[in-house]
């Protein structure tokens, strides 16, 4: 999956866009109370297993 596929469904289930860390943005989701650093490249693949970790962090699936 790539991050630009990952920021599209945390959008889509409420999450929103924080602020930008050095290497990493932040999105906050109201689901959880969560924040989440996503990656900011968004043409980068990103680990399958990271990317599950990221949606059960922010209560998705």
């Amino acid at each position: 999956m790539k991050i630009s596929e990952l920021v599209r469904i945390l959008k889509k289930n409420g999450c929103r866009f924080v602020e930008h860390g050095k290497e990493h943005d932040v999105w906050y989701s109201p689901i959880t109370g969560k924040k989440i650093r996503v990656g900011r490249h968004s043409s980068q693949e990103i680990p399958t297993g990271t990317a599950n970790r990221i949606l059960r962090d922010a209560g998705i699936r």
